[in-house]
């Protein structure tokens, strides 16, 4: 068991070396190969130690391998070790295994782009670096997974970095992923000043009397996971990181890297009890962000940026789970988003490979008969979204609600929020929805699609792409599987539920009753419904229709015109005021002014050189005289 998640691990890291060593050796397209065989050997390792871990007969119990001693000063020492437990397995699963299929469609999706070995030399090491994040078995490794996964995503989010909007997207990513770092790693430090241990029995060991200190490494903590899971208020990084290519949006901000947020919550779960204010803080954060991200949505333009501030609404539902104690809800309802938003994120890309990158929904519309297969899948991803009976997210989603209600009046609160972000959702997926699949085609649908867009199937004319090779349609089938009834592994007996098997590790803290389970059940699925039926009533003709958008939803609730007044322009005038007063006139200036003094020096000197003998035996005998004074004078 141990050995597969080494294993697990490594082959990864391993990819990543071999692209980037082999260099021009490797094809572009034996790169991407190299890549997915890398993440899907992993997958095969991880899905071994699963079934070992389920046939342990310790109640899958923890298992920690050490490597190496990684650090040592005197008493102190850091293990290069990983933590194998139910809740790291699940992450691996999820991981490696949407992982897997999102670089496999990523041959497809990249084929033809001069760097093509450079990015999948990235998508390896991101996969390292998240498995890094999640099997590290102490605090240090956790917090060097952290730092990776931030660094693989400035490189990926940037990968066309001849687009000076991409290039910015990337630098806004790491510099609002760098406050939840800096937060994250004062709670490290904390702990271990604390503690003197670095495992993650140092959680257990703090003093549960020291309130101060708690709050302290609990709001550390939560600062990490708000930047790194895009919630409110450092949030404003996701939605320009669409500037991406679309595989990066499907792996890191869909299934993996904005989920980290809610793992590490997860994984601390002890501390955010010993620090129940901070644990409430965020549960109304997700909640929060639940609601102003789906408003967000309504409006947005951009098919990927519509499926990010989805994205943004449903991991607020996780926080909402882990902010009332339901730990098991939440971690369901990871997997099953990695499921159904890959799907969404991937489905985009293939209309946007079909239509030669175009990404605005205005000038799409009518490829349901021209794209048959992706129109399915979307439907289906859709559905999960909004939380359809029997799709997966329908099982997910309401049982974090059903855990809120039955957490007291404050988590009541959370749920009614809760229950505008399933209406919501209702209404921006169907927009998006039948936007793009309804209607009348739009002009760019018929040059890209040629004549037949019409209306008869016309899925490889004109100069588009068709929808796509097999390495993009297989994943994205596989993926609408898992999206369509993924959440069934909650029903089964053999599996014995998300419940019991996280219960060793993370014990949730409520358990809701059947009506608690009913009402919230019914309530999300009607809800959805109704924003369903609005969304229809108002784009489903696709006329100009629907109300004019609320202008602070298109500024995006004014966070980045906030940011840019209290961050950015103070920063800009400093930096111009200490160019003015103290860089051009003292650094510059000085330059200057050396140059000029020896230069002068220089012409003077050059005085002396006369080319007479008598003047040169003269400046010779005053060297020697004042040679000789000097040493009388030293004597």
């Amino acid at each position: 068991m141990v050995a597969a998640a080494w294993i697990c691990l490594l082959l990864p890291l391993a990819g990543a070396l071999l692209i980037t060593l082999l260099g021009n050796v490797l094809s572009r397209k034996a790169a991407g190969v190299l890549a997915t065989s890398s993440v899907a050997g992993a997958f095969v390792a991880a899905a071994v130690a699963f079934v070992m871990m389920l046939g342990d007969g310790e109640h899958h119990r923890s298992h920690l391998s050490t490597g190496f001693t990684w650090l040592s000063a005197g008493s102190f020492q850091a293990d290069f070790s990983i933590l194998l437990d139910p809740l790291s397995m699940v992450m691996m699963l999820v991981i490696t295994g949407v992982g897997s299929l999102i670089v496999l469609y990523s041959i497809g999706y990249m084929h033809g782009d001069n760097e093509e070995r450079r990015f999948f030399g990235y998508m390896a090491l991101f996969v390292f670096s998240m498995l890094m994040l999640v099997q590290g078995g102490n605090l240090l490794l956790l917090l060097v997974g952290w730092g990776l996964v931030g660094l693989s995503s400035y490189l990926l989010i940037g990968f066309w970095h001849e687009k000076p909007s991409a290039v910015a997207a990337a630098k806004k990513a790491f510099i609002i992923n760098a406050i939840g770092d800096a937060t994250f790693a004062i709670a490290v430090i904390v702990i271990i000043q604390q503690t003197h241990i670095v495992g993650f029995d140092a959680l257990s060991a703090l003093n549960p009397d020291n309130h101060g200190v708690l709050n302290l490494v609990a709001l550390g903590l939560l600062g990490g996971a708000v930047a790194k899971s895009a919630q409110l208020p450092l949030h404003t990084w996701l939605p320009d990181a669409m500037e991406g290519p679309t595989p990066v949006s499907a792996l890191i901000h869909a299934a993996t890297m904005v989920t980290a947020g809610v793992y590490l919550i997860a994984r601390c779960h002890t501390v955010f009890e010993s620090a129940h204010q901070v644990q409430n803080i965020a549960a109304g954060i997700g909640a929060l962000t639940i609601v102003a991200a789906g408003a967000i949505a309504l409006v947005q333009t951009d098919i990927k940026r519509v499926i990010a501030y989805s994205t943004m609404s449903q991991i607020g539902y996780m926080f909402v789970g882990v902010g009332v104690g339901a730990y098991a809800s939440s971690m369901f309802h990871l997997m099953t988003h990695a499921f159904f938003k890959a799907l969404l994120f991937m489905g985009a890309g293939i209309v946007i490979h079909a239509l030669s990158g175009e990404q605005d929904i205005r000038q799409m519309g009518g490829l349901r008969k021209l794209m048959p297969r992706t129109y399915v899948m979307m439907l289906i991803a859709s559905l999960a979204l909004i939380g359809f009976p029997l799709t997966s997210g329908f099982f997910s989603k309401d049982a974090i609600l059903a855990g809120a209600l039955a957490s007291g009046p404050y988590g009541a609160a959370l749920w009614v929020l809760g229950m505008i972000g399933a209406l919501l959702t209702g209404v921006y997926t169907s927009r998006l929805f039948l936007t793009v699949f309804h209607g009348a085609p739009g002009d760019l649908v018929l040059r890209q699609l040629g004549p037949d867009a019409h209306g008869q199937g016309a899925t490889d004319g004109g100069h588009g792409h068709g929808e796509g090779p097999r390495t993009m349609l297989i994943p994205v089938a596989i993926l609408t599987v898992l999206a369509l009834g993924g959440g069934f592994i909650q029903v089964f007996d053999w599996w014995t539920g998300m419940q019991t098997w996280l219960e060793s590790v993370v014990p949730s803290l409520h358990e809701p009753t059947g009506w608690q389970e009913a009402i919230s059940s019914i309530g999300a699925t009607l809800l959805g419904l109704v924003g369903v039926t609005l969304g229809w009533t108002v784009y489903g003709s696709r006329k100009d229709t629907a109300p004019k958008p609320s202008r602070s939803l298109e500024h995006k609730l004014y966070f980045d015109e906030l940011y840019d007044r209290i961050a950015y322009a103070p920063a800009a005038f400093i930096a111009r005021f200490v160019t003015r007063v103290v860089e051009e006139p003292l650094v510059i200036g000085s330059g200057d002014l050396v140059g000029h003094v020896t230069r002068g020096a220089g012409e003077k000197a050059r005085l002396l050189q006369n080319g007479l003998v008598r003047s040169y035996a003269l400046l010779i005998a005053l060297s020697f005289a004042v040679m000789g004074i000097v040493f009388l004078a030293v004597r």
